[in-house]
């Protein structure tokens, strides 16, 4: 009985309470604002729009970053997929090709081919959104410069 109530506690009763907590905060935050622009508006103040923008912190990422992260992400999943697929070659490799076929081989290399597959796949997005969104970049750049 202890375990299906820890196991509750744990997977349903934390993330619910994780999630109403967040939402608070951002409800609070909201109405922080809106009273603060009232406030303004009445007394006849000039009104900032940018103020309504997220101030979390969270820094607004460019184009050119985005596709940085791509590119990143794809080297990692390729090199950790094609990592997995040679562990599981590898004769006499405890799970390797030489030990039982029951073992971590159809895992290891089920998990490096998945992996594998989604690199390719952020490769593919990387190169043709390169080639796609080049003008945004440059432009998005040239703005970037003129602001600073």
């Amino acid at each position: 009985m202890e375990e299906v109530l820890t196991v509750l506690g744990v997977c349903v009763a934390m993330p619910v309470l994780i999630i109403w907590l967040i939402g608070r905060v951002k409800q609070n935050e909201t109405n922080r604002k809106a009273e603060i622009m009232l406030k303004a508006i009445e007394n006849g103040a000039e009104i900032d729009t940018d103020f309504f923008k997220s101030q979390s912190g969270s820094k607004v990422t460019t184009i050119k970053e985005r596709q940085l992260k791509r590119l990143a992400w794809a080297c990692i999943t390729s090199i950790i997929g094609v990592a997995f697929i040679l562990i599981a070659l590898i004769p006499n490799w405890p799970g390797g090709w030489g030990s039982e076929i029951d073992g971590p081989v159809p895992t290891l290399t089920i998990s490096g081919s998945i992996l594998l597959a989604i690199g390719a796949a952020l490769f593919i997005v990387f190169f043709t959104g390169q080639k796609i969104l080049a003008k945004e970049m440059e432009a998005e750049e040239k703005k970037l410069t003129r602001q600073e």
